[in-house]
């Protein structure tokens, strides 16, 4: 870019104003001149130097006078405002640290000329008065830089950070406390492993379950109350104590959570037929408990809303009364146990977002029959979605063939229609919550139903803590046509379904 010529040091500016600052000396031509160092506390490290270096020939602006013979460069206050002076910023060098940076600072070029945008990184000089004019401004040069730390913090970092160890975990914790809550993370993955195993060595350690999900109602209660819900939850800038009683009782939530929904999952996952719709509801108690287990998304959408957290609670609640009240009460049908826990858990939802007083009205007590009617009915209407607890479906095959005993004397998966001249299933279903149910064998082709069979036809001796079921198609029940993929179900009298084999007939 063409530079134009300095004014002579001695002509004052035009328009200059009267108490404007005085500018420095200009420095001999060609030569680095040190214009500006503050001296600064001693806490904050030496200043940065400011050198200005001047163009060796610069070019003369339009309208100027050539500098007079025998004077040196103009000062850098005093230059024209179309020439481009070069400006270092020289770091002073700390203590035990190499020595300091040099960097460079270009003038931006007046509106109008050449060239393209600069950042803010710039040392930008202010627009003066047109000659003639006043000028009610100061026409010092500013400098805009992006923020940076302070010296205090470069020289910490330096000498090796905080130099008290409650500073140093201070300051560890907040770097790297998203690994740390990730960490934590998969630590309640493995929690959640051994409760598993936990959950496999009996059934009737299901009863302390009421315990976990009486707690945890209460602290979700108080949860809310105390912190309210959505935009209300401003933990960033809170005091310091709303903040760790926040963290503690969303860390006792997690931790409920975590043990109540893994405990579970075993016993849903035996129930379940994962080709049978009850899967979807294994599937739902699974992701339940993965996240309780994240404890960002936890604590930052889960429990910062309360609609999330009740219909989380409410299916947990749902999920384990299902466990609970066998378990409690020994020979439950299952159908009572089911409507029985929709009806506590839509009560549970209520309490959590209705004032006590409210639920006393009038109003309140027609509201909660509603509900619970409500609850009732969906329950009742997506039974077959809801795997029965805690039965489950221990041995089940198809032969043609039994012995004595009351076992198949083969098993198969696939035969030819040619050789069928009747068929055989035998089923062994776990009970340990008691034998309330009457449970039947549903024989079917190709999804259509061949045959339906009761228990009172079916039931011989077997294993302890189970029931064997044994049907059979021979003679005339059996279809004309035999080739197709074939199904033994066993359902409850209600419709819900315990556990299903399968086999295929060729042609």
């Amino acid at each position: 870019m063409k530079q134009h010529a300095p004014r002579s040091p001695d002509a004052p500016a035009p328009g200059a104003h009267a108490n404007a600052p005085s500018l420095p000396s200009p420095p001999p031509s060609g030569a680095t001149t040190q214009v500006h160092k503050t001296r600064v506390p001693e806490a904050f490290g030496e200043a940065p130097t400011i050198l200005y270096m001047p163009g060796d020939e610069p070019a003369r602006a339009p309208g100027h006078a050539p500098p007079p013979a025998g004077a040196g460069a103009a000062a850098p206050g005093d230059r024209d405002r179309g020439a481009i002076d070069e400006v270092t910023l020289r770091m002073p060098p700390r203590a035990g640290a190499p020595a300091g940076d040099e960097a460079t600072l270009r003038m931006p070029p007046r509106a109008g000329a050449s060239g393209g945008e600069h950042d803010d990184r710039t040392l930008k000089m202010p627009e003066r008065p047109s000659r003639g004019a006043a000028a009610d401004e100061d026409n010092a040069p500013t400098v805009k830089a992006e923020p940076k730390a302070s010296f205090v913090d470069l020289d910490a970092e330096s000498e090796g950070g905080p130099r008290d160890l409650r500073s140093s975990a201070r300051a560890f914790l907040k770097r790297h406390h998203k690994k740390l809550w990730w960490l934590h993370t998969a630590y309640a993955l493995s929690l959640g492993a051994f409760v598993v195993s936990f959950a496999q060595k009996g059934f009737q350690h299901a009863r302390f379950l009421a315990v976990s999900v009486s707690v945890a109602w209460l602290l979700v209660l108080l949860f809310f109350r105390l912190f309210g819900t959505g935009a209300r939850q401003d933990f960033a800038t809170a005091w310091r104590g709303a903040r760790l009683r926040f963290l503690v009782m969303t860390y006792v939530l997690k931790n409920l959570y975590q043990g109540m929904l893994f405990f579970l999952l075993p016993f849903y996952w035996k129930s379940a037929s994962l080709d049978a719709p009850n899967r979807w509801f294994v599937l739902l108690l699974g992701a339940c408990a993965v996240l309780s287990t994240l404890d960002l998304v936890f604590d930052r959408v889960l429990m910062r809303w309360k609609t999330l957290a009740s219909v989380f609670y409410g299916v947990t609640l749902f999920a384990c009364l299902n466990l609970v009240i066998p378990a409690l009460l020994p020979d439950t049908r299952t159908l009572y146990t089911l409507l029985s826990a929709a009806l506590v858990s839509v009560l549970g939802f209520c309490t959590l977002h209705l004032p006590f007083g409210a639920l006393w009205s009038r109003m309140g007590v027609v509201f909660l029959v509603v509900a619970m009617t409500a609850g009732v009915g969906l329950a009742y209407g997506t039974r077959e979605l809801i795997p029965p607890v805690p039965m489950h479906l221990s041995s089940a095959a198809v032969g043609p063939s039994v012995l004595p005993d009351g076992r198949l004397a083969m098993s198969v998966k696939s035969l030819h229609f040619s050789v069928i001249r009747e068929l055989r299933a035998v089923t062994d279903v776990v009970v340990p919550g008691g034998d309330g149910d009457h449970l039947l064998h549903v024989w079917r082709r190709e999804g259509r139903e061949v045959l339906r069979a009761p228990e009172e036809t079916l039931r011989v001796p077997g294993p302890e803590g189970a029931v064997r079921l044994k049907s059979q198609l021979v003679g005339g029940s059996l279809p004309r046509r035999l080739a197709g993929r074939w199904t033994v179900d066993v359902e409850t009298e209600d419709g819900q379904l315990v556990g299903r084999t399968s086999f295929e007939v060729t042609e």
